[in-house]
């Protein structure tokens, strides 16, 4: 489910499940913070999905048929995981969405130091839909983007496109072709690992000190979130959604 190369200073991983348009399980994000940690010898880390979408977010399929809401529980306690250890990391992580990021998926953007995605993808956290509370992704957002911004990201279910991220300073730059930006992401991180890895590391280390998200204010997020995980609102919904029995 999970891919991890390295070469030439840069290491790749990629979410590697396709046919299910990367939807996380929690083994996959078990796998991806193996990657993560694999990866601290790197100049640049990328992260990019397979297939026609980055990532969809939670399997939600799996959550439907898990009631008792330990899939969940897994699930949110691993995407703030896998978060923290992306901003913790000693080099520049890249993070190239095509098609979609959504939920759990677009809650990894929180972790990158640079993102780009094409022009008509569409990102958003539209959790509250389902009874379940977006918070694990809050302090992570606050230190990458204004607090507006996700005040109103969080509340609001409504997918955006592309543009409007870069405006909303979610991402960073552009791709006009959803092809276009896995070659994008690459070429980023290829320029980054050029660069002397003691300065960028120390860059991205100061950067940690002064915009960091502490243990506690991570552990608050995502309790926020566990604390519904379960509910009958959140049953009732998965329930309807997939035709959970």
């Amino acid at each position: 489910m999970i891919e991890f190369s390295t070469q030439t200073g840069v290491s790749v991983i990629e979410l590697a499940r396709p046919d299910k348009r990367n939807a996380m399980l929690p083994e996959m994000l078990d796998q991806l913070h193996e990657a993560i940690k694999a990866s601290h010898d790197a100049l640049a880390l990328v992260i990019l999905g397979q297939g026609k979408t980055f990532c969809a977010g939670f399997d939600l399929k799996a959550c439907a048929a898990d009631p008792g809401g330990e899939t969940m529980r897994a699930l949110l306690t691993g995407l703030s995981r896998c978060v923290g250890a992306m901003r913790d990391h000693p080099a520049p992580v890249v993070l190239g969405v095509h098609g979609a990021a959504v939920a759990g998926g677009c809650a990894l953007l929180g972790g990158a130091d640079v993102v780009i995605a094409n022009r008509t993808a569409k990102l958003g956290y539209p959790v509250v839909r389902i009874g379940v509370s977006p918070a694990v992704s809050s302090p992570y957002m606050l230190a990458a983007m204004h607090e507006g911004v996700v005040r109103a990201r969080l509340l609001d279910t409504e997918l955006i496109d592309g543009s409007q991220a870069l405006k909303l300073g979610m991402i960073h730059e552009l791709c006009e072709e959803t092809g276009d930006v896995r070659h994008r992401t690459l070429e980023i991180a290829e320029s980054l690992a050029s660069k002397p890895g003691s300065g960028c590391k120390a860059t991205k280390r100061w950067l940690n000190e002064i915009c960091s998200v502490s243990g506690e204010r991570a552990g608050a997020g995502l309790n926020a979130s566990l604390e519904l995980t379960g509910n009958d609102e959140e049953r009732a919904r998965l329930a309807a959604l997939w035709g959970a029995s």
